[in-house]
């Protein structure tokens, strides 16, 4: 290997690891301070309008458990064995996951211009490897949050499950009268 790729290479390290960095900084205490919450503010709305969000991304909407005013959150859905997964690089105590907690799963999901009523159905942490191991292959963001890379062994996501909870996603069909029926 040349002088010239070890120093490209050593230099893009770097710029992954000041990211990282960064984005550890900026969810210190699992909580994201002043900026990202803006920034998290500035990708619902480009996520709501269909501008610059990702293939996998989603707006998800529970109502606040405090306020009682729905709360929207920039999310990306993890694909695992022909189902739709939320991850929290969080935690549990992540703003997102004790208001689904509190609203019994109850949610809308906004993709691709569609509001998707949906049940989140919280996964044990001995079926939550796979999905983690898929969720930080398509968030790399994630990947300072919950420390690994998506190339882990299976069993470090193991190690790791019951810290980050997950929630299968189940759409939901609402009836007059406030019934629902899932699919």
């Amino acid at each position: 290997m040349s002088t010239r790729r070890r120093g490209s290479r050593s230099a893009g390290l770097a710029v992954v690891r000041g990211i990282s960095a960064f984005k550890r900084w900026s969810y210190r205490g699992d909580r994201p301070n002043t900026f990202m919450r803006l920034v998290n503010r500035l990708d619902a709305v480009l996520y709501r309008f269909g501008w610059s969000a990702p293939r996998q991304g989603a707006v998800l909407t529970v109502v606040g458990r405090r306020s009682g005013k729905p709360t929207p959150v920039p999310v990306a859905i993890a694909q695992h064995e022909g189902a739709g997964y939320l991850v929290s690089m969080l935690g549990p105590d992540a703003n997102w996951v004790r208001n689904v907690r509190a609203a019994g799963g109850q949610a809308v999901l906004l993709r691709r211009g569609r509001e998707i009523p949906v049940t989140l159905e919280e996964i044990p942490p001995e079926h939550r490897a796979e999905i983690l191991r898929r969720y930080l292959a398509i968030a790399p963001g994630a990947r300072p949050h919950l420390g690994l890379q998506p190339t882990a062994p299976l069993e470090r996501f193991r190690r790791i499950a019951h810290r980050h909870p997950v929630f299968r996603i189940v759409e939901t069909r609402f009836r007059p009268g406030g019934r629902r029926r899932t699919r």
